[in-house]
């Protein structure tokens, strides 16, 4: 089966992501936009109405008018060369066809389809946001000794980022615990890029405040 599979950039409703952390999918029975911790969008080719070239102050790209209530309306694949993208598309057979999809892709589209484009559950972001922000104020109030200064690069600071280090981690190690935080049916795998790159960021970070602290 012939089949394209590209990596750039995408905007999914008001998110963006850049270069190199979304990637592109398509053969004949399937389009895939995995655009890390954006979303991964999913398409049968009956749910897409049409692409078209897309231009963006910052860049070029395909849009991709589909009609799944559960996406938004704005789903764009940013890359060079949107026209030749097309065509290759088109050449995959995808926009053309119009036979019933083997059981097994049908039943993956249905399952990422009906919980929407976002990996992560609801309650595992509120509880990463809690307790990233309370370890901030926990600087900013004192609570850890840091009490001169104006920038929280305290402990508290720091066991911040220790924490964002090791959550990006144990999704990436743990079946146990992505399964706890992800969407039934997403895998890590599809968040590799975002989690790398938030490993780096966080440790990054984390040494620098070290030498602040010191």
């Amino acid at each position: 089966m012939y089949e394209i599979e590209e990596t750039g950039g995408a905007n999914i409703g008001f998110g963006r992501a850049t270069w190199p952390f979304a990637k592109l999918l398509v053969n004949k029975n399937e389009l895939q936009l995995n655009a890390s911790i954006l979303g991964n969008v999913y398409f049968r080719p009956s749910d897409v109405i049409s692409i078209e070239p897309f231009t963006l102050f910052s860049g070029t790209g395909i849009k991709i008018n589909h009609r799944v209530g559960g996406y938004s309306e704005k789903v764009i694949f940013l890359t060079s060369g949107s026209r030749d993208l097309i065509k290759r598309i088109n050449d995959t057979g995808f926009l053309s066809n119009s036979d019933t999809l083997p059981a097994e892709v049908e039943a993956r589209i249905i399952k990422y389809q009906s919980s929407g484009s976002f990996p992560l559950k609801w309650s595992a972001v509120v509880i990463f946001g809690l307790i990233w922000n309370l370890l901030f104020l926990g600087d900013l109030l004192g609570y850890f000794g840091n009490t001169n200064n104006r920038i929280p690069i305290g402990i508290g600071a720091q066991m911040a980022l220790a924490f964002a280090f090791l959550f990006a981690l144990a999704i990436l190690l743990s079946e146990p615990f992505s399964r706890l935080v992800l969407k039934d049916g997403r895998k890590a795998k599809e968040l590799k890029s975002f989690l790398f790159f938030l490993m780096l960021i966080s440790g990054l970070m984390f040494t620098i405040f070290s030498l602040f602290t010191r």
